[in-house]
């Protein structure tokens, strides 16, 4: 091989070790890493051995080249052909292998010795062998960091997904829990609704009709209302087996037999669940299923108040009764039966007071001259009876008393005043015929008998063949007087006080004309007052309703004319209090004679 600094002829195997072995010198002259040496270098060895395959006679040319920076440098080496054009070669042709300085001589040497140019591969073999130990050692160390590491991820992810768990049992508790809360409160609203309106009427039927649209369809598909009076009443003893027949609405029919769970409940005053699987509901016994309805669950629960009333017995709508639910249900039932106790408490009280009132009320005479006829309503709302009264009877000089009267309050109490009044004023009129001595004498007595207690009152005292009325008031809505010529006034002269005020005091005498053919008309503030209007725009409308009747109309017939004068006051409105009237017509000199006696049940009319 001729030896070129520049070049090396490579035409063997030989040539070919030797020119990498004189590249290698250079290179580790340079101080090349031994990392980048062993890749420079088994690059070119490859690149040799591929030039021997091709055959030939090939060369290697070299150059050390200084980079920019001051002790920076590089090797670069081409292989290329002998046969080719000397042109240079590419720069991207060439190996090249960085050096940290640049090597002392720059030629490659000549003729290197084999032998020590193999030790040298070793070594740089040994370099990257050691490089790969550390590199190896560095990897087992980054292998077992990065276990540690996925083991505390998947532990990490373990105790996510736990509290994943938890705060998902968590969400469903409180959804539960919401949807619970939201449960109890629809069924306490109901039954804050079915409460009023169960309460709000004082009718027993009303209130179990009100009842069965509460809880029909939703609360159970039937209902069955058990009350132990009007059960009494009918006839037979089958009532301890179940029955086909079904009670609605507590109206009892023909002999009755209840359901084994309703006995039951009547029996021990415990509500009784009838299924064919226990319902376990909270302070309800259980019972096997009723014939009654062998498919779905009754539910008897007792109505007591006082006393047992009755029985109500709920079909569940479902498969079962809610726990929730039958509470709710056993509650209500305890209000129904307040309701109820209530209700006919209520109507024994009202029946009697109506009793003693109606008893109370006057046979109207005939007097000569005079026609007279009467009209009381009671109230349509509230508690019905008041201290309404009218009264008209003849004293021992032929003159006759007109008396109407209103005693404040209402029910039992007020009808017993009434009664007092109208007594006292009857004897009080035996020894005075003057309506304002009659007042007097009754405000005295009614101030240390009632002391609590006051009344208004109007006397108008007729005497035959006088075309005037003598008229006394304590407290009461003025008279209307409609005139022989149709004309109509209000005997609007200041009133006395109200009977019963604790002040001393002397009502006086009023005198009015009426002449024949004129008619006075009393009343009570339940005919002309009105909550949103007062009292004068219903005495306007009395007026009014007074002048359409004709002198002819009212002395034919005055129980038409009465009637005549409450309709266009009290068909478009309910009655809050009571109602009186008494109508008084002079007779004109052509009607003359008298008119047979009305009797209590023709002066006491309580419906238009």
């Amino acid at each position: 091989m001729t030896a070129n600094p520049e070049v090396w002829k490579i035409g063997s195997a030989a040539d070919a070790a030797r020119a990498r072995a004189a590249v290698a010198a250079v290179a580790a002259d340079g101080g090349a890493p031994a990392v980048e040496r062993a890749r420079f270098l088994t690059a070119l060895t490859a690149r040799l051995r591929r030039c021997l395959s091709e055959g030939g006679v090939w060369e290697l040319l070299h150059r050390v080249r200084q980079t920019t920076a001051e002790h920076d440098a590089r090797i670069e080496v081409w292989v290329r052909p002998v046969a080719s054009s000397s042109a240079p070669v590419p720069d991207d042709a060439a190996l090249v292998c960085p050096l940290p300085h640049r090597p002392a001589q720059d030629d490659l040497p000549v003729d290197p010795p084999l032998p020590a140019a193999l030790l040298r591969a070793d070594e740089d073999t040994a370099a990257v062998l050691r490089l790969l130990d550390e590199q190896e050692h560095l990897v087992r160390l980054h292998r077992e960091e990065l276990h540690h590491t996925n083991q505390g991820v998947l532990a990490l992810h373990s105790d996510l997904e736990a509290a994943a768990l938890v705060q998902r049992d968590l969400l469903d508790a409180e959804r539960t829990a919401r949807a619970e809360a939201e449960r109890a409160r629809r069924l306490l609203t109901f039954l804050g609704d079915a409460s009023a309106a169960i309460t709000a009427s004082l009718s027993p039927t009303a209130i179990l009709r009100r009842l069965t649209d509460l809880l029909v369809p939703e609360y159970a598909e039937h209902l069955d209302v058990w009350l132990f009076e009007e059960d009494s009443e009918e006839k037979g003893d089958g009532e301890d087996r179940d029955d086909g027949e079904e009670n609605r609405g507590g109206h009892p029919r023909g002999v009755r037999r209840r359901s084994a769970a309703a006995v039951a409940a009547a029996r021990t005053g415990r509500p009784q669940h009838a299924a064919a699987h226990p319902g376990a509901l909270p302070g309800v016994d259980d019972l096997p299923p009723s014939v009654l309805s062998p498919w779905r669950p009754l539910l008897a629960i007792p109505l007591t108040a006082r006393r047992p009333l009755g029985v109500l017995t709920l079909t569940s709508p479902g498969p079962r009764f809610d726990a929730d639910t039958s509470v709710m249900l056993v509650e209500l039932a305890r209000r129904v039966g307040i309701a109820l106790d209530n209700a006919r408490r209520y109507e024994q009280y009202r029946d009697t007071a109506e009793t003693l009132q109606r008893a109370q009320l006057t046979e109207l005479p005939a007097p000569a001259g005079l026609l007279l006829a009467a009209r009381y309503l009671p109230a349509t709302r509230g508690l019905n009876i008041g201290g309404d009264w009218y009264d008209a009877f003849l004293q021992p000089d032929g003159s006759l008393l007109a008396v109407i009267g209103d005693v404040t309050g209402h029910g039992l109490h007020a009808a017993v005043v009434m009664g007092q009044l109208r007594t006292a004023l009857r004897a009080y009129a035996v020894e005075n015929d003057s309506p304002a001595a009659i007042l007097t004498r009754l405000h005295r007595m009614l101030r240390h008998l009632q002391p609590e207690l006051y009344a208004t009152a109007m006397i108008a005292r007729f005497r035959p063949g006088e075309p005037e009325v003598v008229w006394a008031s304590a407290g009461h809505p003025p008279a209307v007087v409609r005139g022989a010529d149709g004309t109509v006034r209000v005997l609007d002269a200041r009133p006395g006080v109200m009977l019963g005020i604790p002040v001393p005091y002397v009502h006086a005498d009023h005198r009015a004309d009426l002449p024949a053919g004129s008619s006075l008309v009393l009343y009570t503030d339940g005919l002309v007052e009105r909550r949103a209007q007062g009292i004068d725009p219903g005495i306007a409308r009395l007026g009014r309703a007074l002048g359409t009747l004709g002198t002819p109309e009212l002395e034919q017939d005055p129980e038409a004319a009465a009637d005549a004068l409450l309709k266009p006051l009290l068909h478009d409105c309910a009655r809050d209090d009571d109602v009186c009237l008494l109508l008084c017509h002079t007779l004109t000199s052509a009607a003359g004679g008298s008119v047979e006696p009305r009797g209590r049940e023709g002066g006491c009319r309580d419906s238009l």
